[in-house]
């Protein structure tokens, strides 16, 4: 089974049309959550995505953007936009959005998925501190998680640790990057943020899960940033929004 893994949408149409033309055929579609918020077409982006995805757990954009939750833990551009992704979405989208289960969900026999932690959905995996415990505690081998923007990986073989960070040539091009994640290891896998990467590499990112080789792929692809901008500035919503996405910061 060939999996596509992507996260972090957040209303980033244009990023959204260029990974799924670059993932190529797929049987199944991951959906780690922020689907909504900050990007200017919420709709569009679920409308695309709706149909395709296998598996969906919301994300703490999600929680807002659809009313489950305030906004009152948001800095004050991340709860704008959400207000705004509240006031835009239709009733039939917003009812989707409130919908998605809470992480994590389990999605293979090996794979489940979660937002932020297998062990809570807004916790934070930045360093492989953070990542130690999930790790342990996890009730299956792999979980692929999002929520910080990062692509990478923590994986546990015993007796050793590591923490993977894909290595690419340039921000020009596609760029790809594999590892194994063999039956009786462990791993933790962030395919990082389809519209609004914060690592520095301001390409959209994506993962592809092979299970009949045991197999994940880490892609970046260049996407129409400026057509994401405009929605965002079309919409007026705050600058921060449009031009971070031209840093991947």
């Amino acid at each position: 089974m060939r999996v596509l893994i992507v996260s972090d949408i957040h209303g980033n149409l244009q990023a959204l049309e260029a990974v799924l033309a670059a993932a190529g055929a797929f049987d199944a579609l991951w959906n780690l959550g922020d689907t909504v918020g900050y990007g200017g077409n919420p709709n569009e982006v679920i409308d695309l995505i709706r149909p395709l995805a296998t598996v969906n757990v919301r994300g703490n954009h999600d929680r807002v953007c659809c009313g489950l939750t305030s906004s009152q833990g948001f800095n004050p551009i991340a709860a704008m936009a959400a207000d705004w992704t509240h006031r835009t979405l239709t009733p039939e989208n917003l009812e989707w959005v409130r919908s998605m289960p809470q992480g994590p969900v389990r999605a293979s026999s090996r794979a489940m998925c979660a937002h932020g932690s297998p062990l809570h959905e807004d916790h934070y995996i930045i360093s492989m501190r953070d990542a130690w415990s999930p790790l342990q505690r996890m009730s299956t081998e792999i979980t692929f998680f999002g929520h910080t923007h990062v692509q990478g990986a923590f994986s546990q073989q015993a007796p050793e640790w590591q923490e993977i960070r894909p290595l690419f040539n340039s921000q020009d091009d596609s760029e790809e990057f594999s590892i194994d994640v063999p039956v009786g290891s462990r791993h933790l896998i962030n395919p990082g943020s389809v519209g609004q990467p914060r690592d520095g590499d301001w390409r959209a990112a994506f993962a592809l899960y092979d299970n009949a080789v045991e197999r994940v792929t880490f892609h970046r692809i260049p996407y129409d940033v400026a057509g994401a901008q405009q929605a965002i500035r079309s919409a007026r919503l705050p600058d921060r929004l449009a031009s971070r996405l031209s840093t991947g910061r």
